[in-house]
């Protein structure tokens, strides 16, 4: 039997090389377009600015270690642009056909220009690849720019306003809705900004980008622009086989992670996830999230009857040092999920004061009727990815207020408080409820 995945990063090789310990006789190709696979996208920001040296170190594994340690071919430069379920093949662009028998679309996600006339200028970049990290390291060490503008605030947005920073440029970020980092709450905004401009970064919210000119981006004079907007997934091909996409865009999958289509999985940045917060289908897309549910497209291609749970949607960034982490559903989503949401958001020392510790911000979001924790943020230079997984952890568990209150964590002046500012916040939650 066939396995065909198009796809060579993060879900695609999960898929393969679980696909592959599940069946050793199983005959696997991944089809990747682009030059190199398995590298971590995630660190193409500590790229740009200079804490990777090189962006060799990136990649993890090469096609020629999947061909030799785990039996799996895999070919670059090799973009499918058809899929034929009814005769079980993929059409390259090359005009070859690759057959299958079962098949994992993991095609990811790009950053749609096509909004922004002028984005295919030389000054005007992307940071989504490899090659376009590549591209941006080389024109600050050729161009040596002054002045760049990134446009949109979500994660990549503020990392790459960092890295631009880091490099000497005055930098001012353009972000066509109120708020940062995706996440509809104010006073997360607000610390964003604050944080932003501490570090000599502007933030302008309510900025809509038709196109960039020469030397400026709306009223904003530069000599280099970043696009982290427009961020869509690659479905195109799947859809134009047959495959159904959900109200994301994404497309729609089963806990299995199968298609609409038999023997046809999709995982990662093009497909839909199950939000265990809400209950409902949900388009996040984190490197997490595609290494996990590739794992079970590949299992099940393989022949498996695994499952993928689902996500409650945690990320963090860091901004100058600093830690933001989100987890499940604002205050605001919450309300339009039809919940009837209860916050409560305080300030505590992350360590004690005589341990230098610094305050850490935690907000936590729960359900009245039920007393259900619903999400959560924490923000801090200390511990904020810890606490952000505790607050996951609950979620994922669908623990009320009460329990969480009652979480027996760790302390020791080192690392924590007496009183973990994730209890301080449940015990503030438990006022307002």
């Amino acid at each position: 039997m066939a396995l065909v995945v198009i796809g060579g990063v993060a879900a695609g090789l999960s898929a393969a090389a679980r696909a592959r310990r599940l069946d050793s006789h199983l005959e696997i190709v991944v089809l990747e377009k682009g030059p190199v696979i398995s590298y971590g996208a995630c660190g193409l920001p500590y790229f740009v600015e200079g804490r990777v040296r090189d962006a060799g170190q990136l990649i993890v594994y090469t096609p020629e270690y999947f061909r030799k340690e785990r039996r799996i071919e895999v070919r670059t430069g090799a973009r499918v642009v058809a899929i034929s379920h009814p005769r079980r093949e993929v059409t390259l662009e090359t005009g070859g056909r690759v057959h299958y028998d079962r098949l994992v679309i993991a095609t990811g996600a790009r950053c749609d220009t096509s909004g922004f006339a002028g984005a295919g200028q030389p000054h005007v970049f992307t940071l989504h690849t490899l090659d376009d990290a590549e591209r941006m390291r080389r024109f600050l060490d050729e161009k040596k720019p002054r002045r760049a503008v990134v446009i949109g605030a979500g994660y990549i947005g503020v990392e790459a306003a960092d890295a631009l920073r880091r490099n000497g440029l005055r930098v001012t970020m353009l972000e066509r809705s109120q708020h940062a980092l995706l996440r509809d709450e104010p006073w997360i905004t607000a610390a964003v900004r604050k944080q932003l401009e501490e570090h000599g970064v502007e933030l302008r919210c309510g900025v809509s980008v038709q196109g960039i000119e020469v030397d400026r981006v709306a009223d904003v004079p530069c000599d280099m622009v970043v696009v982290s907007a427009g961020f869509k997934p690659n479905v195109e091909i799947a859809t134009a086989a047959g495959v159904e996409a959900g109200r994301s865009g994404a497309i729609r999958t089963s806990e299995r992670m199968e298609t609409n289509l038999n023997g046809v999985y999709a995982a990662g940045d093009c497909a839909e996830v199950m939000h265990l917060v809400t209950g409902r289908p949900t388009y996040i897309p984190l490197g997490t999230t595609a290494n996990k549910a590739g794992r079970v497209a590949g299992a099940n291609a393989a022949g498996g009857r695994e499952r993928f749970g689902g996500i409650v949607g945690t990320s963090i960034v860091g901004i100058f040092g600093t830690g933001f982490a989100t987890t499940g559903l604002s205050v605001e989503q919450a309300r339009r999920e039809g919940f009837s949401p209860v916050a409560a958001r305080i300030e505590a020392q992350a360590r004690p004061r005589y341990f230098q510790g610094r305050k850490t911000t935690v907000e936590l979001v729960a359900d009245r009727g039920t007393r259900r924790l619903l999400g959560g943020a924490v923000i801090g230079e200390e511990g904020a990815a810890g606490r952000i997984n505790v607050i996951a952890g609950a979620l994922q568990s669908r623990l009320r207020v009460d329990d969480f209150e009652q979480l027996d964590l760790a302390y020791s002046p080192p690392f924590a408080t007496v009183w973990d500012p994730l209890l301080i916040a449940a015990q503030q939650l438990m006022k307002e409820l």
